[in-house]
């Protein structure tokens, strides 16, 4: 493992185009395949030297499953060479499984598989290394990470890869069409204080019945929004926060008090889609794990019990902008309307698409119960300008840079692939049929307007039916996500739960 770019360029040493493997390493997966640019090679060259350099000593190769969970593995630097050259192997039925760890498909039986004969037997896909991705991580001792992209053993694209499917289609948008999606995310977590260390009995679950949640207490009292003083309790943990997540090269942008007991948020600079996706799912798990160093117990669960006074959401800034001149294409040309033509067709689209999206912002059976009237979260699919009670909330104007849609629908705990990638289906199909979104909303909470799913089973029905994901996705997509969640869905209306005991044990 130790560098040896003192190579001459002829031996593929140094410069732009090194690759950083010895010629008897040479030839495996990545490279048969030609699944990494230059611009990876480099990177992995890059990431050779900090390991030598901070000394590391264990890498977790991990890739987003298709409910933004973090999977993946751990190896020893000694191992690390094999796998930055043939990527390493993974169970295919960590994309067939629910919240739960149930795999919702007979995968022992390949003809009730249909389209997904792929997967039979529990067979095996490759976890390939994106180097560019490669980070130190704050928590763990001498520990790095870097994030996958999915093949199967044949080199085959996996159509379940999450971040290939945004990839991919950003990439069509900017081949297509010279543009390019910039988004910017808002976070709202909850940080408990953990009143419990280890597994007791009842905390230990099996698939499709996960045991007990953990015990926790209340960190803030809630009710004052952004008080500075509030944050003293959390002091510590707000900087440990912030030296974790800036040491990971995270574009922190700020950490606040949010109104909720308990309830924080972080913002994350703008940037590229595909990006500031990967850097979504890093700084969860930089939160969850850091927290949980210093006692806390942290959680994007968007309505976790005691969140009656607000719960958490992700808001997901978005603008379109033009690859070859850099311009926002959203902003407007005069002070005659808030958005441009591009801009207004695109907002149609969210809004057109508002319900079958749902599906991939709010994924969770959880979630839905977050769309309360006057409460800061949607509960209707309307637009405003500038409107924090909207669905959709216009900022920005004639001239301004950053004018951007702001989608306050989305759960903090949505995969922010499939989040992102709803929102480009939904947006471009607005744009190439000139949608158009209707007049801005100025009472979000009492306008006769649709309203969004009012549970994830509704979601799921209206992706199902929804033509433009269909088309953009493909169906093996659509009904490989809406199978998940249905199973997911199915298992939470079959489980009797404290309000029905409550309800119904003693009166009838």
């Amino acid at each position: 493992m130790r560098n040896v770019d003192e190579r001459r360029v002829a031996e593929g040493g140094g410069g732009a185009s090194a690759r950083p493997l010895l010629a008897k390493d040479r030839g495996g997966f990545i490279e048969q395949h030609e699944l990494w640019s230059e611009a990876q090679y480099a990177a992995a060259g890059q990431m050779r030297r900090v390991m030598d350099e901070v000394g590391i000593e264990m890498v977790q190769f991990v890739f987003a499953d298709q409910h933004g969970i973090l999977r993946g593995k751990t190896l020893t630097r000694t191992a690390v060479p094999a796998a930055m050259r043939s990527g390493l192997r993974a169970p295919s039925t960590l994309l067939l499984k629910d919240t739960s760890g149930r795999s919702v498909f007979p995968v022992f039986d390949t003809g009730a598989l249909g389209e997904l004969a792929r997967f039979s037997g529990a067979g095996d896909i490759v976890l390939v290394p994106d180097p560019q991705t490669f980070r130190v991580l704050p928590w763990a001792k001498k520990t790095g990470l870097v994030l996958c992209d999915l093949r199967f053993p044949d080199g085959a694209v996996v159509p379940f890869c999450t971040r290939s499917l945004l990839r991919r289609r950003l990439a069509a948008l900017a081949d297509t069409r010279d543009l390019g999606l910039t988004v910017g995310a808002e976070l709202e977590f909850h940080v408990f204080t953990a009143e419990e260390t280890g597994f007791s009995s009842d905390r230990v679950g099996a698939p499709g019945a996960p045991g007990e949640a953990p015990r926790v207490g209340a960190t803030t009292s809630g009710s004052q929004l952004l008080h500075a003083e509030g944050m003293g309790s959390l002091d510590e943990l707000v900087s440990e926060l912030y030296s974790g997540l800036t040491l990971m090269d995270l574009p922190l942008r700020t950490i606040e008090l949010e109104f909720g007991p308990s309830q924080l948020e972080i913002t994350l600079e703008a940037g590229d889609a595909a990006t500031v996706a990967d850097e979504v799912i890093l700084a969860r798990m930089a939160v969850r794990q850091i927290a949980r160093k210093m006692g806390y117990h942290a959680t994007f669960m968007s309505r976790p019990l005691g969140a009656d006074t607000a719960s958490t959401g992700w808001h997901l800034h978005q603008s379109l902008r033009n690859l070859v001149t850099g311009a926002n294409v959203f902003s407007a040309p005069d002070d005659s309307a808030p958005l441009s033509d591009t801009g207004r067709y695109y907002l149609g689209g969210l809004l057109a698409h508002a319900k079958a999206a749902a599906a991939f912002s709010t994924p969770t059976v959880n979630g839905y119960k977050r769309y309360q009237p006057f409460s800061l979260a949607p509960d209707r699919i309307l637009w405003g300008v500038d409107n924090k009670g909207a669905m959709v909330r216009a900022v920005g104007g004639a001239g301004d840079p950053a004018t951007r849609l702001e989608n306050r629908s989305g759960e903090p705990a949505a995969n922010p692939y499939l989040y992102i990638l709803s929102q480009l289906v939904s947006g471009m199909d607005g744009l190439d049929r000139a949608v158009e979104p209707g007049e801005p909303t100025e009472n979000p909470y009492a306008d006769d307007a649709d309203r969004l799913p009012k549970s994830l089973g509704a979601a799921i029905d209206a992706l199902e039916a929804d033509e433009a994901f269909r088309a953009a996705l493909g169906d093996e997509v659509v009904e490989w996500f809406a199978t998940i969640k249905r199973a997911e869905y199915d298992r939470y209306l079959s489980q009797v739960s404290d309000w029905e005991q409550r309800e119904y044990f003693a009166l009838l």
